[in-house]
């Protein structure tokens, strides 16, 4: 699943397969003091710089002609603190096995994404979620950060320590700087029950509310060219553990979600017109279940079907009526869409740039299968999306630029000003932040 480098001709190509770069070195540190020795090299040599995770953006957030700093060897945990209830890992470590390391030591994150091969510095600096009522994205869980920046320096930062760039640095681009180590809030291990079932389409937009403020987590995804969803509700359990049985859970994650889902984008692909009648047999495939497990058992799943995604957040309040305006779209355009919608929430959180920032938010992502024309309908679902003042992930399909984030991020001129103050001279520019942060 991480990305893919030819050492042949040198090309670099993020999961999507949708952005591909050629940098004219690739770094692999194995230390901090590498790090800050190879962004001071790159200075000399007057190459930009760019650390990338495993490729999980489908932006060019990461894509450079420069020097790419690959973090493979920045892995692992660096300390747990029982005490303060936190976990400081490096930067390249990817969240599975910090997930799974945390649950030897019968510990977890409160919140996280649906998949986790990213890196946690990937992750977090595109500003990755799963879905909460009152827990929101994984850098939202963020304590502390360590920074190499332009000049190799290396920054700590925290609510105490440098806080005007820890306000921004959790969800940071990696415009400000290279993150070598994260340090995130952790608790007890405990347990969730996952309540997965198939709701009308209608029904769930009618009780939206509703089912936000009863569950602690909520999700749904809806399948175009329906009037179906399937909705999930995560919460807190006293248990017992009753984990999806290993035939069950292959049936269901394995061979619906991503072998027999793998094939019906096949056929989506190479015959459109079969499109909607697959959305109708996908949408009824999945029957509903109850399970309960530890965090990362429950809230992420794998994904082995490639697809390019675009997600925007809105304001709460405008999701019905956002999502309904999309159902038309889709239904009036002739697209077909083989992929479902995705709808999440989030609470307001108090990151510069985060999807979140200072609003409740709930999130819209529209997928297409990888190799199929995405365009039309992303351009479609991106005009419903900004007339509601959207805001797009930052490791996501989009077209905005920094004209348009200065409108909808209140703080935008904050996150630039600091910018100007660590990275003056652009070391860790490329043309993704060239369009989003400006010139």
């Amino acid at each position: 699943m991480s990305s893919t480098t030819s050492a042949k001709n040198g090309t670099w190509r993020n999961w999507g397969g949708n952005v591909t770069a050629r940098p004219a070195r690739e770094v692999e540190p194995a230390s901090v003091e590498e790090l800050s020795a190879a962004v001071r090299q790159a200075a000399q040599d007057g190459l930009t710089v760019k650390a990338v995770g495993t490729g999980h953006s489908f932006t060019s957030i990461a894509a450079t002609d420069g020097v790419l700093i690959r973090p493979q060897l920045l892995t692992g945990i660096r300390k747990i603190d029982r005490d303060a209830m936190t976990v400081t890992v490096e930067a390249g470590t990817p969240l599975k096995r910090l997930n799974m390391a945390l649950a030897r030591e019968g510990l977890s994150l409160t919140n996280m994404g649906d998949i986790m091969e990213q890196t946690v510095s990937g992750a977090t600096s595109t500003g990755t979620h799963g879905t909460g009522r009152d827990s929101a994205s994984i850098a939202a869980q963020i304590k502390g950060l360590e920074l190499v920046t332009a000049d190799g320096s290396v920054l700590a930062c925290s609510e105490k320590e440098n806080p005007d760039v820890f306000a921004a640095a959790r969800i940071g681009l990696g415009a400000l700087g290279i993150v070598t180590a994260i340090t995130f809030a952790v608790e007890p291990i405990f347990l969730l029950t996952a309540r997965e079932e198939p709701m009308p389409f209608d029904r769930v937009l009618a009780e939206f509310d509703e089912l936000c403020t009863e569950n602690e987590h909520f999700e749904f995804y809806w399948f175009p060219h329906t009037g179906s969803t399937n909705t999930k509700r995560n919460n807190r359990s006293a248990g017992p553990e009753k984990p999806v049985s290993q035939l069950a859970g292959w049936f269901e994650d394995e061979f619906l979600s991503n072998g027999v889902f793998q094939v019906a984008q096949w056929v989506g692909r190479a015959a459109p017109a079969t499109v909607p009648t697959i959305a109708q047999i996908s949408s009824k495939a999945l029957s509903a279940r109850t399970y309960t497990d530890i965090p990362y058992k429950v809230f992420t799943s794998p994904r082995r079907v490639r697809f390019v995604e675009m997600e925007y957040a809105v304001r709460r309040e405008a999701l019905t009526e956002t999502l309904r305006e999309l159902k038309t779209m889709v239904e009036r355009s002739g697209l077909r869409i083989s992929f479902p919608v995705e709808v999440r929430t989030a609470p307001a959180d108090d990151i510069t740039l985060s999807t979140a920032s200072g609003r409740d938010s709930a999130y819209v992502a529209v997928h297409m299968f990888r190799g199929t024309p995405y365009q039309a309908y992303f351009s479609a679902a991106e005009r419903i999306f900004t007339a509601h003042e959207g805001r797009p992930h930052w490791g996501k399909v989009h077209t905005r630029d920094a004209e348009y984030f200065s409108g909808v991020y209140p703080r935008f001129g904050e996150f630039t000003a600091l910018r100007d103050r660590l990275d003056p001279d652009r070391r860790f520019q490329n043309d993704y932040l060239r369009r989003v942060l400006g010139p």
